[in-house]
Order: structure tokens, then sequence, then C-alpha cells
């Protein structure tokens, strides 16, 4: 059940996506914890002078966490790229991902992340500049193309894998699709049959069984999880399980989830001020609550509180008590 990228060799084939606002450091100690093979950090800018915003910062690399430490970077400009790579291995990064799938406005109006699929010269060039200024792995993750009637992820790939690129990640849409429809596998199956180096098929994978059947579909060599991660670390558990031949082992107990989600929030404490700590983790609340079955009470009332111990407090009490806001 390994997966081997460059000279990290890892324990499972089920990763998480890296997902701004959503894979901070406390995200992807939780889903480690439970089992994911590799947690990449949020998306952070190549021009290395915002990096000591506060935005920013708590997207370098934390030294506390194992290797590889992968920091995901997106840009347009190959030296820039270059540039932020090698700052970022400096600053303890094992692992560079270069970002060519992201499809907001507000990224590819900048000609990065997926606007830079329409042109495979600066694929190219970026490239080649970010693999020769850093001396660890570095992976690439694409959309299948520009829109559907443009899909040159095959081409992309060939390239990246010629760059010395070491793993390939691919969403199933187009970068025009954003997240409407179905991802469809058929694109990722050709790009499997095309390069030698690891291809990790993304999109729409939300359960052990999606992930049993798309690794059946395309021949890749793993899966990489986004949204069915968010409140829901065991995902990656499952996937592992499954993936071996077991029986998926389901949704944990409420009690703990909601003691996860305790642990979630200490966790949040320590990186976050206290006032935007509590704001950050209303939405993480959200999602364990689906995961946990609660109903629309529970998020009303974790949204009222204002101070970390509160929320603790709240989510300790429903431990003993989940029935009175079961859904």
């Amino acid at each position: 059940m390994s997966l081997q990228i460059g000279s990290y060799q890892l324990a499972s084939r089920a990763l998480l996506a890296p997902m701004a606002g959503v894979t901070d450091a406390a995200q992807r100690h939780l889903c480690r914890q439970q089992g994911a093979g590799l947690t990449y950090s949020e998306m952070l800018t190549s021009d290395t002078r915002l990096w000591k915003s506060g935005k920013s910062a708590t997207r370098l690399p934390n030294l506390k966490e194992p290797l590889p430490r992968p920091v995901q970077i997106a840009g347009y400009c190959p030296a820039m790229m270059a540039q932020a790579a090698a700052a970022a291995v400096a600053l303890g990064a094992g692992l560079i991902d270069i970002n060519m799938g992201c499809p907001a406005k507000k990224v590819c109006k900048r000609d990065a992340g997926s606007a830079l699929l329409r042109d495979e010269d600066l694929v190219k060039r970026i490239l080649d500049q970010v693999v020769a200024a850093v001396d660890v792995p570095a992976t690439l993750k694409i959309r299948t193309g520009w829109d559907p009637q443009n899909r040159n992820a095959v081409a992309i790939a060939q390239i990246a894998e010629q760059a010395g690129i070491r793993a390939l990640t691919v969403h199933g849409r187009t970068r025009a699709c954003r997240f409407n429809g179905q991802a469809e596998y058929e694109t990722i199956r050709q790009v499997v049959a095309a390069v030698t180096i690891p291809v990790i098929a993304n999109g729409d994978i939300r359960s052990p069984a999606d992930a049993l059947d798309v690794m059946q579909k395309t021949a890749a060599s793993g899966v990489m999880v986004g949204r069915a991660a968010q409140g829901n670390p065991w995902i990656f558990n499952r996937i592992n399980r499954v993936l071996q031949g077991f029986e998926d082992p389901g949704t944990p107990a409420r009690q703990e989830v909601l003691a996860t989600l305790e642990q979630h929030i200490r966790m949040a404490a320590e990186l976050y001020p206290a006032p935007q700590a509590a704001r950050i983790l209303r939405k993480h609340a959200g999602w364990y609550a689906s995961t946990a079955g609660l109903d629309g009470q529970f998020r009303a009332a974790f949204n009222q509180l204002q101070c970390i111990e509160a929320q603790c407090q709240f989510v300790r009490s429903l431990a003993d008590q989940p029935e009175k806001v079961a859904a």
C-alpha cells in the first residue's frame, strides 16, 4: 500500500488536498493521525515579499511537523516560482508542490493556477526552473485542461515528467468546469498510461467506495481527498482499509467526533490569536457536526461562542448528552 514520491515512501495512497483556509497545521495533523499519506499545506503565493503577512505566515513550513512537510506554491513567473521554492525549502519544506489546478478567479486572472494550462511553453519553463532550484522532490497539481474542448493534461504530464517532476495530481475537471458537474476519470486514465511517474487522482472522492472505484478506473497510484476530509479526518483510515481489501469501518461514534473537534479547537488556539481562532473554528465545527449527525441547533449555538474555552466546554458537554442535539 506504499507510495513512493522521490525519496519519500508514504505509508498510505490516500493524500490530503491543499485547501486554502482549511488545511492549516491543525487539520494536517489530524489527517496524518488518521492515516493520510501526505498532507499538503494551503497554497502559498510565489511572491515571497508577502510571506510576512498574517495569512501567509501560517502557511509556511511548520518545523513541528514530520518531513516531508509539503508546501504548495502558486504563481506565473518562472524566476519567482523558483525563488519561492528555494525559500520554502530553506524554511523547512521537504517537498514542493506546484499549483496549476486552482480555478479561482483571483488566481487565474494573474495567469496562475489552472490558467497556466493554456501556455505549455510557460508550464515547461516554470517546472524546469523550480526543479533546478531545489534538492527536494517537486510535484505538480493540474486539471484536465482549460475547458472541455482543450483537455491537454496528457501533454502537460509529459512535460512534467521530462522536467523532473516526481508525482502528478490530476483533478478530473477542467478550469472552466470549476467544481460543477461530475469529475471525469478517463483523462486521468490516459495520463497514467502516458507517464511513468506516480499519478494521483482527485475530484469527487467522497467515500472509500469512491476511492476504490477511481483507482480501478484510472490505475492511478493514489487518490487525493479534498472536501470530504473537512470535519472528517477518518476518511483516510477508511480509504486505507478498503484499498487493503478490508471492510469499511465507517464513521466513528459521535463521542469520538466531538473529542476530535475539541482537539482541533485546542490545536487551532496555538496557531491563531484567540478571537481569530474562535471565528475560524466555526466552519470546522459545522463540518464535524455533519460527520457526527448533529443538527442546525448545534451550529447556531456554537457560532455564538466567542472564546476557545467556551467552545471546548460546549463540545465536551455534548459528548455526554449527544441525544439532545441529534438530527
